[in-house]
This record gives C-alpha cells, sequence and structure tokens, in this order.
C-alpha cells in the first residue's frame, strides 16, 4: 500500500495484486472492521496507522485487485494470476513483490491433530471474524506475537490456561550486546514488556518449559511438557516469522542468502529494494523481518527506485526523496538484532524422530535423518527421496523445518545446504483457470 501511494504521487500506473479479499495485509487484516480495538487495547495505536494507511491507499487511483492469486513470472515480467476462477495476465514495466511473512513451523509430537493451530492463524480469526478460542487455551512458543495475541485475546474477553515458554534459555544474555541499539527505538520494548504485563496481571500461569508434546484421539485432548499432563482443548503454537520467499526462490537468476542472524533465507537485495533479477524488486518482511513500520518505509523507498527505472525521476531526485525515509526504517530496524538474539529458532536437534515434519506427504524427522545418513545433501535431494516438500504447500510449511533438521544431521551449518528450489504454478492452479488464458 506505501508503495502504491508514493509511486502515484510519482505519476505512475499501478496495479496491486492482493490475495486477501480487502486491504491491511495482517497487520492491518480488517482495520476498521471486525478489528477495532479499545483505544488503550493493545495493537490500538498501530490500528489506527493502518487505517490512516488504508483509506489513503484507496483514494490514491490505483488498481487493486484483491482476491488476486499471483502464481507466474515470467522472463520479461509478466505476471499471471487467479482472480474468482479466472487466469489473469499483465505485463509489468517494475515488478514490486511484497509477500510478507510467514510463520516459522514449531513441529511438536502431535501437532498434525486437529485442535492444534498456529499463533498468526488465531490472530486472523480474532482480526477478520472477532472469534475468540474456548474452553482450554494453551499457548507455547516464543516470540513478539505470541505475547501480543496473549494481550489481544485478554482484552476481548478470552481466557487462558497457560502459556507454555519455550525460548532457550540465556536469552537476555545472548541480547545484552544489542541492547543500546534497541534503546534508540525503546517504544518496541516499552510495548513487549507491556503485553507480558498484562497477561501476567490477569493471572495467567507462565511455565518455563523444554519438550512439549500435543495428544488425542481424533482431535486434541492433553498436553505433555516436562512429565506434566494437563487438559487442553486448543494449543497455539508459535516460534517466530520468517520471509515468504516461495516467489523469489522460484525466479531464475533471482538469489538468494542464509541469514544466520534471523535463520532463514532471503532475497539478496541492495538497498533500494533491486534483486539481482532486473526489474524485480522486494520490499517488506518479504526480504527479511523488520515489522510493518519498517516495511511501510521499505516499500515508499522501493516505489522511488521504480519511478527512477521508468524515468519519471532522476537519480538525484531519487536519492533527495529517499533521504528521510532511510533514515526512519534505519531507526525501525534498530530493535532487531536484540530481538533476533532474545528470540533464535529452536534447536532442530530436540525434535523427536517421530515427529511429522512435511505434513502433506506424512514425512517424519526420523526419516529426515534417515535420508541424510543414506547421502541425501538438502533439501532438493530429499524431495527424490521422500517428496519432502511436494505437496499441497510446496514446502511452505516443512521447508524450514526439514532444512534445519538436515543441517543439524549433517553437522553443519544451515547456510551450507542450498535452499528449497520452488516451482511455478507456486499455487494449485485448476484447468478452468488455465483454459481461461485463452
Amino acid at each position: 500500500m506505501a508503495a502504491a501511494l508514493e509511486a502515484r504521487a510519482r505519476g505512475i500506473e499501478v496495479l496491486l495484486l492482493d490475495e486477501n479479499l480487502a486491504p491491511g495485509g495482517q497487520v492491518h487484516r480488517a482495520v476498521g472492521g471486525f478489528h477495532r480495538p479499545e483505544p488503550r487495547a493493545p495493537g490500538a495505536a498501530q490500528a489506527r496507522e493502518g487505517l490512516r494507511l488504508i483509506e489513503a491507499f484507496r483514494a490514491s487511483g490505483a488498481e487493486a485487485r484483491f482476491g488476486a492469486t499471483l502464481w507466474a513470472v515470467e522472463e520479461d515480467r509478466t505476471v499471471t494470476w487467479s482472480e474468482g476462477g479466472v487466469a489473469h495476465r499483465a505485463r509489468a514495466g517494475v515488478l514490486l513483490l511484497c509477500p510478507g511473512a510467514i510463520e516459522r513451523p514449531l513441529p511438536i509430537p502431535g501437532w498434525t491433530l486437529p485442535g492444534v493451530m498456529g499463533v498468526g492463524a488465531a490472530q486472523i480469526l480474532l482480526k477478520s471474524a472477532g472469534l475468540l478460542p474456548e474452553g482450554r487455551v494453551w499457548m507455547a512458543g516464543q516470540g513478539p506475537l505470541l505475547w501480543l495475541y496473549a494481550a489481544q485475546m485478554l482484552a476481548k474477553g478470552g481466557r487462558l490456561a497457560g502459556i507454555l515458554d519455550l525460548s532457550p534459555p540465556g536469552g537476555w544474555k545472548r541480547a545484552a550486546l544489542h541492547l543500546p541499539a534497541a534503546l534508540t527505538a525503546p517504544g518496541y520494548l516499552l510495548r513487549g514488556l507491556g503485553w507480558m504485563a498484562r497477561v501476567r496481571r490477569a493471572g495467567v500461569p507462565v511455565i518455563r518449559a523444554r519438550a512439549l508434546a500435543a495428544e488425542g484421539g481424533e482431535r486434541l485432548t492433553h498436553i505433555v511438557f516436562d512429565g506434566r499432563r494437563e487438559a487442553a482443548e486448543l494449543l497455539l503454537l508459535h516460534d517466530g516469522v520468517v520471509p515468504n520467499t516461495q516467489i523469489t526462490r522460484a525466479l531464475q537468476g533471482c538469489a538468494h542468502l542464509w541469514d544466520a542472524a534471523q535463520a532463514c533465507l532471503r532475497p539478496v537485495l541492495d538497498g533500494w529494494g533491486n534483486t539481482t533479477r532486473p526489474g524485480v524488486l522486494v520490499a517488506g518482511d518479504g526480504a527479511g523481518i523488520g515489522g510493518a513500520r519498517a516495511a511501510e518505509f521499505s516499500g515508499r523507498i522501493a516505489a522511488l527506485e521504480a519511478a527512477r527505472r521508468l524515468g519519471t525521476l532522476t537519480g538525484e531526485q531519487r536519492d533527495a526523496l529517499a533521504g528521510p525515509l532511510l533514515l526512519r526504517r534505519q531507526a525501525e530496524l534498530a530493535p532487531r538484532p536484540f530481538l533476533d538474539a532474545l528470540f533464535p529458532p529452536l534447536p532442530a536437534a530436540d525434535i523427536p524422530d517421530e515427529t511429522l515434519l512435511c505434513r502433506c506427504e506424512e514425512v517424519t524427522a526420523g526419516r529426515v535423518r534417515a535420508a541424510t545418513a543414506l547421502g541425501a545433501q538438502g533439501p532438493n535431494q530429499l524431495k527424490a527421496y521422500l517428496r519432502a516438500g511436494m505437496g499441497p504447500c510446496q514446502g511452505r510449511v516443512c521447508g524450514p523445518a526439514v532444512h534445519a533438521v538436515m543441517a543439524a544431521a549433517r553437522g553443519v551449518p544451515p547456510a551450507a545446504l542450498e535452499g528449497l528450489r520452488t516451482r511455478f504454478p507456486s499455487k494449485p492452479v485448476t484447468v478452468g483457470e488455465l483454459a481461461s488464458l485463452a
């Protein structure tokens, strides 16, 4: 939305394709609709910012297609998407991808049972439909989103049986080195501490735990952690978020690197958002996790670069307009090293052998380790052994976990493994949609 606003201000024709049914993405989802937090409720200030952005975007004159699923990008930047069961094509002078983030999987025994879901999914239900979980609800994992959702659902009248803090020991010691930089943007830390304080004031037990499993027959009935067994009707898991690189990894000539701090793949970009594929840019969390405000500045910066590429701005004009935006983005990113050190991904070596990693193809961690011992060097070779990453999700869910387990099994850093290669179409496409292109 921010990129579209900036591009329209420079006289550029804009087509925005959004898979959601309304503007807002995940952070600003349903703002002004079901998501109307009270003035002092968790996330209220961010919702107000989002509403201003959405209203400005709607008035910008950008052409927007909602419910539009992008599933292919060709060499000449022709994009193909489906909308209402019909496929469409358009050629872009400059293509700016803003795919956002996806939740990092948190595989535990029993995580495929009905009644176990991600915190992000629960937050979607809260924002888009005002739905609160019922019964004995537990949360487990680590990271800011876990605490934000807990505070949001409690503010709406929800209840929690408890929170299992799975964060690795020594977090504050690891993060201390990055605290001075984080304090240059103290609002982030204060908000997080405020969410944690709300949860504790509500009397929710917060329990440090290491091992966790979900139990049940047709659905979740109990959770087991550190030798303790508790009744549960819903378990919400979270282990941070990673960039959604499904599209960029499918683009020929679009290089990626392993981000050791955030333990994930991300596209190689310059300071303006340019990938190594000419005319293709990336902005927002799809380029590396930075948060909503940093994403907004990245979108504006990328739009100014697009304007330079299209000839509506000179390089000097772009630089002058982008200067303040670059400084503000840098300030928004200041707390990230602190948060990355405080909440590193949970160790893959601790995942039990019987735990499913690839849910689509029902591949366990033990089978991944056995295939690695037989000679599979990375996730792409593993496809030939076990089909892991070849189901409907195309590796979105299992990819990070498979990568981490294989690296641990080989005893090498994750950067030594080639990332999972993806192919177009990146989403399921019907024969009818293909035929409609004629």
